[in-house]
């Protein structure tokens, strides 16, 4: 038997600094080369001058008392400030908890909350959200720890909050002389980013993943993409998921690459004339994303012959779609990703001279430095070509979730090996595939949605008895939630009322988009909900592909 067991045999050394010192060798090598560019804000920033702001405000963040090890949270869509902060917060060993902009109240204050956060930044307002409202209808005394309220954008600074430029005004000598014997003291396996995921438990838990975790996996996924000096990475995914922050931002740092922010949240023709004004080498997206730009009625206004390559990920991508992109987008060298939160993220990635067929049909194989096997329910390895669980180890390994050495040791075990609940299956030359995911995640053009969450969110309504959340394909997204309500006893519920009840507390794509009122749920002999048969059952009422 030839075991289902890859490992990442490379001759490139891991990188053993911290995000700040990776940083300044960027800034020193290239100090005149572009590193970050916001089309939609105007601004233009080389590496000395990204640097220069950047300790300004790490010492700003100390001057305001933030000691190492404290959490700052960053609520706000993609911007230079948040780039900022990212890159200050690492110099001044801060934990930056990244908090999905498109989360509600309830959201924010569990965020918040779970993690202990001293400060927030958070822009003021974005689309539909008014994040200043939001965080002000939380009373006080329920966050008790949050002691700075930190506003982005010009203008005065609501009452009881201070102006993010203002942050590095307050810089004094003692925080510089602070930050300075910080770059000595700092070390790599330091935690320094905390995101938010979740599983069928319910609440989300908050990966904690070190400098070593994200810097690494930043400069590997870069390396696969044949990221050079002076390339130049166009990033519409969003910053505070690991897409943006480490796929994007930390590999183009890590190869003095340029960062270019075609606007706040994606918008296809802002991200099809940033390609084409600042002359992008690579280009990210989840396959909706791509497919919203090959179908803008003014896609082909655009010159796009400066790309090479790029990034689909986040779920899976036809084969039509993916020669598409590599044809007229001019992206024979884009590249698949699989990975998760808890691994920073990437554990497997297409080489850019796969097969297309390849692309769409595996993840790749295994990145530098991990291990992955596939093991049966038992936890033994399966043999090459059978399905099972997918485990990795590695220096990705996130150190574990924030306060819950329990829900951890659930899903790490002794020997370090992160049980990821995906099912996948590994060939003969170490491709991965995909099959399932044992954790019912849904994933909705690149978002994860936990059943489980929206469920106990469901159950709050007081007409709910029971709620049962799934996954149902959808031409656009991919797959979308669904749910099944069972009203209380003597009651009866609407599905206008479940959505009005979810607007404005859970995030919009979290609102399942399918619902159905019903008596019970289909049950095994034990009372195991058999999601799988409702979902069959809305495959054929709503006349989709299954």
């Amino acid at each position: 038997m030839t075991p289902s067991y890859v490992q990442g045999l490379s001759a490139t050394p891991r990188l053993g600094v911290t995000i700040g010192a990776a940083l300044e060798a960027a800034a020193r090598a290239h100090p005149a080369r572009d590193a970050l560019i916001a089309c939609a804000e105007g601004v233009r920033l080389d590496y000395a001058a990204f640097d220069a702001q950047v300790d300004a405000c790490a010492a700003g963040l100390i001057a305001l008392g933030l000691e190492r090890g404290d959490r700052v949270g960053i609520f706000s869509p993609n911007n230079v400030a948040w780039a900022v902060l990212q890159f200050a917060s690492a110099k001044a060993g801060l934990i930056l908890v990244t908090v999905n902009p498109a989360y509600r109240v309830s959201e924010l204050e569990f965020a918040l909350n779970a993690v202990q956060c001293k400060a927030l930044v958070l822009a003021r307002r974005f689309k539909s959200s008014d994040y200043v409202a939001m965080l002000e209808s939380i009373p006080p005394a329920r966050l008790a720890h949050l002691r700075w309220r930190i506003v982005i954008g010009d203008g005065p600074a609501p009452a009881g909050m201070m102006r993010f430029d203002d942050v590095a005004a307050g810089a004094t000598d003692a925080a510089r002389t602070t930050l300075a014997r910080l770059r000595l003291d700092l070390q790599f396996d330091d935690p320094i980013n905390i995101q938010f995921t979740s599983g069928t438990t319910g609440a989300p838990k908050g990966a904690t993943l070190s400098h070593n975790n994200v810097l690494n996996n930043g400069f590997f996924v870069g390396e696969g993409i044949g990221l050079r000096a002076g390339d130049r990475i166009c990033i519409p995914v969003p910053l505070y998921h690991c897409f943006g922050m480490v796929m994007g931002n930390l590999a183009a740092v890590t190869h003095g690459a340029a960062m270019i922010y075609p606007g706040e949240g994606f918008d296809p023709r802002a991200t099809l004339a940033a390609v084409s004004d600042e002359r992008c080498t690579h280009l990210y997206g989840v396959p909706t994303m791509f497919i919203a730009e090959l179908e803008h009625p003014a896609f082909g206004e655009f010159d796009l012959s400066s790309l090479r390559g790029g990034i689909m990920a986040g779920t899976s991508c036809p084969i039509e779609v993916m020669r598409r992109v590599m044809e007229r987008m001019h992206m024979p060298e884009i590249t698949i990703c699989y990975g998760m939160t808890e691994t920073s993220p990437v554990s497997f990635q297409s080489a850019v001279d796969d097969t297309a067929e390849r692309r769409v049909a595996t993840v790749g194989r295994i990145h530098p430095h991990l291990e992955v096997k596939i093991i049966d329910p038992e936890g033994r390895i399966v043999p090459v070509g059978e399905r099972g669980e997918i485990c990795t180890r590695g220096y990705s390994v996130m150190l574990g979730y924030w306060d819950q050495a329990e829900k951890t040791r659930e899903v790490i075990d002794q020997a370090g090996w992160m049980h990821t609940g995906d099912l996948g299956v590994i060939d003969a030359e170490g491709y991965c595939t995909i099959v399932g995911r044992s954790k019912d995640i849904v994933i909705r053009g690149g978002e994860n949605i936990y059943p489980r969450e929206v469920e106990e969110f469901l159950f709050r309504h007081p007409k709910v008895a029971g709620a049962s959340v799934f996954a149902v394909p959808d031409a656009r997204f991919g797959e979308v939630p669904c749910a099944w309500i069972q009203p209380a006893a003597g009651e009866s519920v609407t599905a206008e009322e479940i959505v009005a009840f979810c607007e404005g507390q859970i995030a919009h794509y979290k609102i399942p988009r399918h619902i159905r009122i019903v008596e019970g749920f289909p049950m095994t002999v034990t009372g195991k909900i058999q999601k799988f048969i409702m979902r069959d059952i809305m495959v054929a009422e709503l006349g989709i592909a299954g």
